[in-house]
């Protein structure tokens, strides 16, 4: 349990500090391109995704999210102890890789997002974006587990440019980048809104994996 916990706590910490800092990164060298910014945000992320769950997934499962969690709990892969505790890690882990971002960068290393980001359009997006993680991760599991790392890391790359929210699809994420005002943040009053609609999306991709594969229809 120690080793799952280290491990979900890292990687999540891992997660955020590239996101964050790669959204940093991009911004200050793309010269006011936003377009830029969001390719070089996207890349790193993907590769960094990839790397984490190859090399986490052993270990703890590589959830770094809290609805991934929930769905193995749901699953009775894990117990209600176990549960809590992966997700204590990953709201630690993912608060404090955005401060080792803004120390790698010389910022304040507590801030308050100031991105809106709000109204129906980014509710749609964020639900659509976890619907689809959480089907990417339910089926490659089943019918391609050894490239769930490829499958998950390619599916956010493309969620980040076709939805309009720019896919945080994952709680721990999202009050992680609460904490920043820097490219990738958001208005902690957004936040709330996203979560909801993160958990309607997870909702919707469990029952449709269920449907699609048989693998899970008796779950």
């Amino acid at each position: 349990m120690g080793r799952k916990l280290l491990s979900e706590g890292i990687g999540t910490l891992l997660l955020l500090a590239i996101v964050a800092g790669s959204g940093i990164m991009g911004e200050r060298l793309s010269g006011g391109n936003s377009a830029i910014a969001l390719l070089a945000n996207t890349l790193a992320t993907a590769c960094g995704l990839y790397v984490l769950i190859s090399m986490l997934g052993p270990i703890s499962g590589a959830h770094f999210n809290p609805l991934v969690s929930i769905i193995a709990w749901r699953d009775r892969s894990i117990d209600g102890s176990t549960l809590l505790a992966l997700i204590t890690a990953q709201l630690g882990g993912g608060v404090l890789g955005v401060g080792l971002a803004h120390a790698m960068f010389e910022l304040p290393l507590m801030q308050w997002g100031i991105q809106t980001r709000t109204g129906m359009a980014q509710l749609l997006a964020e639900a659509v974006a976890t619907a689809g993680l959480i089907l990417t991760i339910r089926l490659f599991s089943v019918h391609r587990p050894m490239q769930v790392a490829t499958g998950v890391a390619s599916y956010i790359a493309a969620a980040y440019w076709f939805t309009a929210s720019t896919c945080f699809a994952n709680p721990a994420v999202t009050i992680a980048r609460s904490f920043t005002a820097t490219f990738s943040g958001i208005h902690p009053g957004d936040a709330p809104g996203f979560i909801a609609a993160q958990i309607s999306g997870a909702f919707i991709g469990y029952f449709l994996a269920k449907k699609l594969s048989p693998a899970f229809s008796k779950l």
